[in-house]
Order: structure tokens, then C-alpha cells, then sequence
């Protein structure tokens, strides 16, 4: 068992489903990313794998068949995960917000129809809130959906949707006209079934090609057109309009505490990968780990692992616990993606010229972590959270 990145105070359950998912990363996963990820091939085979594992139901309530784990759970197995590829990691990251928010704020009717289906992964969750000219301004989102009878009509488009070929089920949030006075009061969340696959999969609703990405390959990323398209009232997320904005806020405290367990994925591979060659690759008559340029940069770069860990760790179980955690996934996020970006970006210097080569994994590794940079929120807007939380918190009594 490695020294790094050890989680204390786990059960028997999370510690037996965190050396399952282990074991299936170095056998399934680990040897196979190079390939698919330079193919831009959808894993198809590792995704059938973690459905059999259960790991699409892993935080779906037990009274509707999934595991019931926590949050916590949830982020180690990412962590887990990421730490084989990122991507794979991916194509749960969205099912699970999703399934989060609808065992948190779905009607009866509504967990009932989805939650099954989800937990063995015959339904399969994509999230979309961007738009193509909106960036972090959520409350300015152009989508409308404009009430018909018993359904609304939607139209506009949204951008940036993980699996939003591969999914069958979005998380859509759209504009609705509930004439409140703040912006964010007139959002609100829809549950649209669709099809999987590209073109106009349904009436009024098109997934264009596959957006090409420096890295993140292997899942899809789309957009989604809206034009006239339908669905039934009955499909509100909680049955309530204008709740979108506080739905989706649940679902980016749990995506950011996702975000920040993949960097820490991907920074203990990069530290694995190069703590192994420093000690294999010779020069001046010793390995380099014996020089104390690179001792000294092994030493910062587990350090930082081990603090990103903690603090993602820290974050997953205050969410957990009921507590507010908007300022810790912030800084858990802010701080996971950071280093994660430095970490890997030293284990790409000590392999020298070989890091820049595409058959060392380190390359892969080098173009996947500037994503979590700016996924689910620059470091800025985490910033921008962060100081708003603690100006809260520590308002001048002055």
C-alpha cells in the first residue's frame, strides 16, 4: 500500500470498494488509456466493467437499488479512477450529479422513474447548465423554456455537455418566466430524456458532432440545440419552477468535491510515474531520484498530493455531514487543480526528453490537467467564492 493519499476513519464497505476499483484501474484501465485516449475512442469495455461493479449507482439510495454510499465514497473512487484515466472518470462524474440531485430535490414520482434505472446504468446522466456566450454568469442564461398547455417549449443552446452523445438523460437548466425580481429566482431545472447518439435525436433537439479537445479525450463533449422542443411539466426537477438556480448550486458543490478528487487522481499518478523513473533513469553513475535537484522536487510533489487529498477528503465529508461546504469544495478544488497542474508538469521535467514523447504516459497526463483549471469553475471564480464565504464568516464588527 502506497504512503500517499490514505484516507483515515474508513469503513470495511468503502475500504473493500475503494481496493476493488483500484485493482480494476491497474488491470482494465491503466493499460488500455494510452490507446483509446489517442484514438479519441469512447471505453465502451471499461465502461460495461465499473456498470457491473454498480459503480453508476454507487450514491443512489439502497430502497431504489443502488449502493447508498456517501459522497465521500463517491470521491475516493474518482480519485481512484482519474488516477487511471480521466476520462473514464468522467463518464460517471455527470450520472452522479444528476443522480444527486434528483435523490436530493426530486419528486417521489420522479426518483422512482429514474433512480433504478440509474443505479444499474441503463440510464445515464449528463449535466448542462453553460451556454455558448455565458462563461460563469449562470444567472444570465439565454435558454428559455415558455409554458404550452401541460408542457413547455424550449429553445436555445447549451454548450459543454460531458456525454451529451452517450447520455439519455440531461439535467437542463433553462430560463422560465416566474416574474421574479432576481435573475437567478427565474431559473429552473428540467429532467429531458433523449436518445443517445448525434443529429436531431429528437423532435426539437439536435447534439452536434463531437466538440476536439486538446485533451479529455475518449468521452464526448457536445453541445445541445433546443428549437421548439417539448417536454411535459411533469418533468420539472422537484416539481417546482424557478429552483433551478439552488439545484444546480447542490450539483457544482458535488462536482467541484469531483473535479478536486480527479486532480488528486491524476497528481498521484504523475508522482508515481515519475518517482519510478527517477529511480530507473541513470545518469553521472547514480539514478536521478539520488541528486538532490530531483529528491527535492519528488519531496514538494508528494507533498502537494498530500495536502490536495486532504483537503478534497475534508470537503466530500463536510457536504456529507449536512454542513455547508460551498467555501471548502471552493478551496478543496482551487487548491486539488493547482497542483495537480504542477505536480504533473514536474514528473513531465524529470523524464527529460521522453516526457514529450507520446509513448510515455506522462504526455497524456500533461494535456489532461490544464482541464480541471477551468472545469466546474476557474480558479478564479474559486477564488471569488472563497473571499465571499469568508467575508461571511468574518464580517468587521467594526
Amino acid at each position: 500500500m502506497a504512503r500517499l493519499a490514505q484516507t483515515a476513519g474508513l469503513t470495511d464497505v468503502q475500504s473493500e470498494i475503494l481496493s476493488t476499483v483500484r485493482a480494476f484501474v491497474d488491470k482494465e484501465v491503466i493499460p488500455h488509456a494510452q490507446a483509446l485516449e489517442h484514438a479519441d475512442e469512447y471505453p465502451a469495455d471499461i465502461v460495461d466493467g465499473m456498470r457491473e461493479m454498480g459503480l453508476f449507482g454507487l450514491t443512489v439510495p439502497e430502497e431504489y437499488g443502488g449502493l447508498g454510499e456517501s459522497l465521500l465514497t463517491y470521491a475516493l473512487v474518482v480519485e481512484e479512477i482519474a488516477r487511471g484515466w480521466m476520462s473514464v472518470s468522467g463518464v460517471i462524474n455527470t450520472h452522479f450529479i444528476v443522480a444527486h440531485m434528483i435523490s436530493r430535490h426530486g419528486t417521489d414520482e420522479q426518483k422512482r422513474h429514474f433512480l433504478p434505472r440509474m443505479a444499474d446504468g441503463s440510464v445515464r446522466g449528463a449535466f448542462s447548465m453553460s451556454e455558448p456566450d455565458l462563461g460563469s454568469d449562470v444567472a444570465a442564461i439565454k435558454t428559455k423554456a415558455t409554458r404550452a398547455g401541460d408542457d413547455y417549449v424550449i429553445d436555445g443552446s447549451k454548450m459543454w455537455l460531458t456525454n451529451g452523445a452517450t447520455s439519455n438523460l440531461i439535467a437542463l437548466l433553462v430560463r422560465t418566466d416566474e416574474g421574479a425580481e432576481k435573475p437567478h429566482q427565474n431559473l429552473t431545472t428540467f429532467l429531458v430524456e433523449k436518445p443517445e447518439g448525434y443529429g436531431e435525436v429528437a423532435k426539437g433537439l439536435t447534439i452536434p458532432g463531437k466538440i476536439d479537445k486538446m485533451g479529455y479525450k475518449g468521452v464526448d463533449t457536445t453541445e445541445a440545440v433546443f428549437d421548439g422542443y417539448r417536454v411535459g411539466a411533469g418533468m420539472v426537477l422537484g416539481g417546482q419552477p424557478g429552483k433551478g438556480f439552488s439545484h444546480m448550486m447542490d450539483g457544482i458543490e458535488v462536482g467541484r468535491v469531483n473535479v478536486a478528487a480527479r486532480a488528486c487522481g491524476i497528481a498521484i499518478r504523475a508522482f508515481e510515474l515519475a518517482v519510478d523513473y527517477a529511480q530507473q533513469r541513470t545518469t553521472f553513475g547514480k539514478p536521478i531520484a539520488q541528486h538532490q535537484a530531483i529528491a527535492f522536487k519528488l519531496a514538494e510533489m508528494a507533498t502537494k498530493v498530500e495536502a490536495a487529498h486532504l483537503m478534497m477528503v475534508n470537503a466530500a465529508r463536510l457536504k456529507d455531514s449536512g454542513a455547508r461546504n460551498d467555501v471548502e469544495a471552493g478551496m478543496a478544488k482551487l487548491i486539488a487543480s493547482e497542483y495537480c497542474a504542477e505536480v504533473t508538469q514536474e514528473a513531465f521535467r524529470i523524464h527529460g526528453g521522453y516526457g514529450y514523447s507520446k509513448e510515455y504516459e506522462i504526455e497524456r497526463l500533461m494535456r489532461e490537467a490544464p482541464f480541471l483549471l477551468i472545469g466546474e469553475g476557474t480558479s478564479e471564480i474559486q477564488k471569488t467564492i472563497i473571499s465571499r464565504g469568508l467575508l461571511r464568516e468574518y464580517k468587521s464588527r467594526g
